[in-house]
């Protein structure tokens, strides 16, 4: 099998790179995101530049890819490089794509200046904790991960606070 090559994402990888998407929704056992979704995502690595877009191409096809943007650390004072997605195609799992991406993303905090590199995990996927363990990634202990959807951030900053919870 030849190798893959991590290289920047490009609009032409979009269609290529939504259908990797769409297989990380249905591995994670959640809906794969709308038609909308799809062109706004497109737009923000794109055009907006909000997130950013590492790919693993193998020819023409991708076989993984890394999205990931930036927050910050009012402690350190530097950038926190945010793992949004790490996803690499079925048959090219244990190639090491996975490895190469996340060392890209690597390579790119410590070209930032970023003070530390964050993700999530899904609680069952043990062969990712497994792996995120073995280069040295801690689980953070004492957190837990907190989340309002849009219909609750519209309540909320509408003044609405839920009773009953």
């Amino acid at each position: 099998m030849d190798a893959a090559v991590v290289r920047r994402g490009r609009r032409s990888d979009s269609k290529e790179l939504i259908k990797l998407v769409v297989a990380l929704a249905r591995f994670e056992k959640l809906d794969p995101p709308s038609a909308t979704a799809k062109r706004r995502l497109l737009d923000d690595i794109f055009r907006k530049k909000r997130v950013h877009l590492f790919v693993a191409s193998q020819g023409r096809r991708l076989v993984g890819y890394a999205l990931y943007f930036y927050s910050y650390s009012s402690f350190l004072a530097k950038p926190t490089l945010y793992l949004e997605d790490l996803f690499v195609s079925a048959e090219r799992r244990g190639s090491g794509v996975g490895t190469e991406l996340l060392r890209r993303c690597a390579e790119e905090a410590l070209r930032k200046a970023c003070g530390r590199m964050e993700w999530a995990v899904l609680t069952w996927n043990e062969e990712a904790l497994g792996f995120y363990e073995s280069i040295g990634a801690e689980r953070m202990a004492g957190w837990y991960l907190y989340r309002l959807d849009e219909k609750s951030i519209s309540s909320f900053a509408g003044g609405s606070i839920p009773t009953g919870r």
